[in-house]
């Protein structure tokens, strides 16, 4: 005779198959659907043992508060969006942080993301977490016109741009003094006797690097020192390219005696090419690298606080959230002259 099929029943706390709602609470606990509301909701008027009771079901089912049926009552997501230029680069990791922390003090999720600096991902990423109803974002942008935005900032979406200001918008930005740490940067290699400095930096296009080739500029012209074409290379931070440029500076008949590095990974392959030359060659680079203070001699950097800017975009964001903030404004943050040695170094000749 053949065997009866067994007949298996959905349990609604499995892997497979519906979530528990609150009405399967509800059941199990022997109380109302007003009762489950009221703690899962954390509101008065349940008794001690009745919400013990509420709690174990709670457990026992599996059961996670439905947020997107708050969000249609509310009209807000809890979440907010992060949209990142390169989500590999350390100079990011405790800006992220900052921004996630922040938004956990408030209750909210962060969504993040990387544009791999192309204007046109940014701007599918933004849209994308637009349409997800984040209630915010926090944007370091890799173009320079964002009145795609435009209709989202209308329909209430709190914006922070950081690291980089906006383009084409009137937007809250949270920036670094680029201009400045680099003036500084530059200068201090000036003070230990070098006039043949080189710079070599990111994409000019870039508002970061544009203003640290400008503050280069400056210490250069304080000083009352010429520059020379063949002293400044912009372009892509690949390897290969900042080798050559290094290289170039180094053996001209006119050898540049230090470099200043716009970023910190110009600043890792400027090192590597150092260190197969015997002559010393001073180095100042914009940003901090991990292990700077390992290094024989220990590089000399400008640094900025890339968890403040974090941090500081957040706490502007929330602000724009709970309408305690008006008009759009610029925020600049200091930089820090750190010597190590690098930069201390006197000319080779």
């Amino acid at each position: 005779m053949p065997e009866t099929p067994r007949r298996t029943h959905r349990l609604p706390g499995s892997r497979y198959g519906n979530r528990p709602t609150m009405k399967d609470v509800a059941a199990r606990a022997g109380v109302g659907l007003k009762t489950v509301s009221r703690v899962v909701n954390g509101e008065p008027g349940v008794t001690p043992e009745t919400e013990r009771r509420v709690q174990e079901s709670i457990e026992a089912l599996g059961f996670r508060r439905n947020d997107s049926a708050r969000v249609l009552r509310k009209g807000r997501t809890a979440s907010v969006g992060l949209v990142l230029e390169d989500l590999s680069d350390p100079f990011y990791g405790p800006l992220s942080r900052a921004v996630e922390e922040v938004a956990r003090a408030h209750g909210a999720l962060l969504i993040n993301g990387s544009s791999a600096e192309d204007a046109e991902r940014e701007q599918e990423l933004v849209l994308a977490l637009c349409a997800r109803r984040v209630d915010g974002l926090v944007v370091i942008p890799a173009g320079d016109d964002h009145r795609y935005l435009e209709p989202e900032l209308r329909a209430g979406v709190a914006t922070v741009f950081v690291d980089r200001p906006a383009g084409r918008i009137d937007a809250d930005v949270v920036v670094s003094d680029n201009y400045g740490g680099a003036r500084d940067g530059v200068a201090h290699l000036i003070a230990h006797g070098h006039r043949r400095i080189g710079f070599i930096g990111d994409m000019p296009g870039i508002h970061t690097a544009s203003e640290r080739l400008r503050g280069y500029r400056a210490a250069m012209e304080d000083a009352g020192i010429p520059v020379e074409d063949s002293w400044m290379s912009l372009g892509v931070t690949d390897p290969e390219r900042v080798r050559r440029a290094t290289e170039e500076m180094l053996s001209c008949p006119d050898p540049v005696t230090a470099v200043f590095t716009g970023n910190n990974r110009v600043t890792v392959t400027v090192i590597r090419v150092l260190s197969e030359r015997s002559r010393p060659v001073a180095l100042v680079g914009f940003d901090d690298i991990e292990l700077a203070d390992l290094l024989r001699p220990g590089l000399t950097v400008v640094a900025q606080d890339s968890a403040a800017l974090g941090r500081t975009a957040a706490e502007r964001l929330f602000r724009q959230l709970d309408g305690t903030l008006l008009a759009p404004e610029r925020i600049e943050l200091p930089t820090k002259l750190i010597t190590r040695g690098s930069g201390e170094l006197p000319p080779a000749d």
